[in-house]
């Protein structure tokens, strides 16, 4: 899969998954103080951005979306202590997964905000926007033989034993 040009027009599908007490907070300012920012960018609300399983992004890509980012806590403020840590660890490992299957890892990115940045959510937004209208659609795209409900999450595609969805030996084998 290689990265193409962006047609004309092109506008990204961007879901952004947001810690439930700072930056979803923070988009919630955002629209309080009426900051406009990009109607493209899906919010996805987290209890905190250290849930995010690789997966759910990974999906995310597969079902559509032109970019995917998490956004967190300010590092050393988590509700949950490490959770934001832990959530930087996991996009950092996903964007060197991303670059092995020839996505381009600017694609998928990390972000710490606290409930009172709604003008740098904003910004980030349209940022984020502006990157992936730059690197065109995703390759993977919303391919039609995926489109099937069950077909998002892998259900129903088979899984070698002792391994899991990502092919890699599972801790049980």
């Amino acid at each position: 899969m290689t990265e193409r040009a962006a047609p004309e027009g092109f506008e990204p599908k961007i879901v952004a998954f947001c810690c439930y007490y700072c930056a979803y907070s923070a988009a919630d300012l955002a629209g309080s103080m009426r900051l406009q920012y990009p109607p493209n960018v899906r919010l996805v609300e987290m209890p905190c951005s250290g849930k995010i399983d690789p997966l759910v992004i990974l999906s995310a890509f597969e079902s559509g979306a032109d970019g995917v980012y998490v956004a967190g806590c300010m590092e050393g403020d988590c509700h949950f202590l490490k959770g934001n840590l832990r959530a930087k660890k996991r996009v950092g490992r996903l964007k060197e997964l991303l670059l092995d299957v020839g996505l381009d890892p600017q694609r998928l990115e990390m972000y710490n905000l606290s409930s009172s940045m709604g003008p740098r959510f904003a910004e980030i937004a349209r940022e984020m926007t502006e990157r992936i209208r730059q690197l065109g659609p995703s390759p993977l795209g919303a391919h039609p033989a995926r489109a099937g409900a069950g077909a998002k999450a892998g259900v129903g595609t088979e899984v070698a034993p002792g391994t899991d969805r990502l092919g890699e030996g599972s801790e049980n084998s």
